[in-house]
């Protein structure tokens, strides 16, 4: 094995291409391995954890670093060729702003700085940060000061800035979405992770990309529309933050005369910056819908079921957002309807409490709220499930390997531990697929649970990767069950309907509920216990 680097001096590129362009060059033939990654203190150690540090390589923050790990020393020239042609060909106009295609500045060569791009661009309202995480509040508080709203991709930024932040863009009456967000959708134009949704009366603001993801993409399924979605960040809701972008959010649905129903997706919120969030969105007129996974949701409903309708998954937030959008402003919580959510879990709570399994469900997850939700629904069930974020401190899976699994497992590939030095899992699926084949062989293994997140930035074509994968496990025999929690929409590149019906015919379930999947999949381990047991 060699490993060969490159280093472009002084040069920014946003995170999301850099790991479209590993992916890309990890395809090649006699590639192992791949990062394009700015060459940050942090960046440099992931690379040696990785196994990919070029040695004798000399390059500092401010610059580009390409790595190949390849099994001659030709096929990692050419593959370190092919980077700097897809650096060289990729479009520096384009924007990561998604309204069916691209977004083209007016110029071909990419302007230097903020200040320069503010100047050929006067009448622009928002700049798009991914930059590393040392350099992200610098430049948003830059954009702040230049009269922009920010939708802050970067992660990795110090808590405290990250409230500096927050608190300018109050001061000035604007909008600071994250840091580390990675959804929004802003007068139908999509930043990030997003899907194609159609315009409608729901609004959203969300702590959680995939989160978001999975109800506007279900609020689609069900033929309603998003207003518009704005992402928080993922500790806008903590004590120390104060939900700073969440209330911000909440006063522009509140005012925007397209919204009618109003979402909140968080994971628990602070007790005390839970009721600041409530009480702002339940000051107007509009319809709310909260859902705080893992919450205590009676104690939500005591205190304000008769101001906001709480929704225990995000199927049953999308389902009960569309439900109230069709009627009159004015309704009552007790009105709603029941949650066939809910049903399907109290049927499965008679059947755990009546027969015992001995198989295990494994979840390999791309989508940390999708994994959390999941674990939610199964814990209640099936009592632990070890997982790297784990519900519980007791239930953390200590082991690196799922060779040795403890019991019931979810996995969080979208976790900092497996996103060192490679690109996310909704881009890159090869350690999931790997993480596929290792708990296919376990026979205490009866069922596995995979997320596939469609949409724009997320892998092109992610049923060509898995559903051969999959069907050579379907032929190998009925175990592991394999289900598929699906989220996207028709309109999406990748098409939801194909995507779903190659991996049908590979032998997956496929569902677009992740509650639903979760839900199926203790079904069907029961279902395979009555029918004969572990092999």
């Amino acid at each position: 094995m060699v490993i060969q680097a490159q280093v472009r001096r002084r040069t920014y590129v946003d995170s999301i291409t850099l790991m479209q362009i590993a992916t890309a060059l990890k395809r090649l033939p006699g590639v192992e391995n791949a990062a394009a990654v700015m060459a940050t203190e942090a960046n440099l150690q992931l690379l040696a954890e990785a196994g990919l540090h070029p040695g004798g390589v000399t390059a500092g923050a401010e610059d580009l670093l390409l790595v190949v790990k390849a099994t001659i020393p030709e096929a990692a020239e050419q593959a370190l060729q092919a980077a700097e042609e897809l650096l060289t060909a990729r479009q520096p106009k384009q924007t990561l702003l998604h309204d069916g295609e691209f977004s083209l500045a007016a110029s071909t060569q990419p302007p230097h700085s903020l200040e320069e791009a503010v100047r050929r661009q006067p009448e622009a309202r928002l700049a798009m940060i991914s930059v590393p995480g040392p350099y992200a509040a610098l430049e948003a508080e830059l954009a702040l000061r230049t009269g922009l709203h920010v939708f802050l991709f970067s992660d990795n930024v110090p808590l405290q800035e990250e409230i500096a932040l927050k608190q300018l863009a109050q001061q000035r009456g604007l909008l600071l979405m994250g840091p580390d967000c990675g959804t929004a959708l802003l007068n139908g134009v999509g930043l990030g992770f997003v899907n194609v949704v159609p315009r409608g009366p729901i609004g959203i603001v969300g702590a959680s990309g995939t989160g978001i993801q999975q109800v506007m993409s279900l609020i689609a399924q069900q033929g309603s529309g998003v207003s518009q979605v704005i992402g928080s960040g993922g500790r806008d809701l903590s004590r120390e933050v104060g939900a700073l972008t969440t209330l911000a959010g909440i006063r522009l649905l509140l005012e925007d005369e397209d919204t009618r129903v109003i979402v909140l997706v968080s994971k628990p919120p602070a007790p005390e910056v839970a009721a600041r969030v409530i009480e702002e969105a339940a000051s107007g007129s509009k319809a709310v819908v909260t859902c705080f996974l893992g919450a205590d949701h009676e104690a939500l409903e005591q205190r304000y079921g008769s101001r906001v309708v709480v929704a225990r998954t995000l199927t049953d937030a999308a389902t009960l957002a569309v439900q109230l959008a069709a009627t009159p402003a004015s309704y009552h919580a007790a009105t709603t309807p029941a949650s066939a959510i809910a049903a399907r879990l109290e049927r499965l709570r008679q059947t755990c409490a009546v027969s015992s399994a001995s198989g295990y469900l494994v979840g390999l997850f791309a989508g940390g709220t999708l994994c959390d939700e999941a674990m939610q629904l199964w814990s209640t069930l099936l009592g632990p499930v070890y997982s790297n974020i784990p519900l519980e401190p007791a239930w953390r899976l200590r082991e690196s390997s799922l060779t040795a699994l403890p019991g019931h497992c979810a996995i969080d590939f979208g976790a900092d531990e497996y996103t060192r030095g490679r690109p996310h899992p909704m881009i890159d699926p090869s350690l999931r697929l790997q993480a596929l084949e290792t708990v296919a062989d376990n026979p205490r293994v009866s069922v596995v649970l995979l997320d596939l997140v469609l949409g724009y930035c997320a892998h092109p074509d992610p049923a060509a990767i898995y559903a051969p994968v999959i069907a050579g496990l379907h032929r190998r025999g009925p175990r592991p069950a394999i289900v598929v929690s699906l989220c996207g929409t028709e309109g999406d590149p990748q098409r939801l309907s194909a995507q779903a019906a190659r991996l049908q015919e590979a032998g997956a379930t496929v569902l677009t509920s992740n509650a639903e999947a979760a839900l199926h999949c203790v079904q069907l381990l029961y279902e395979q216990e009555e029918s004969g047991g572990l092999a």
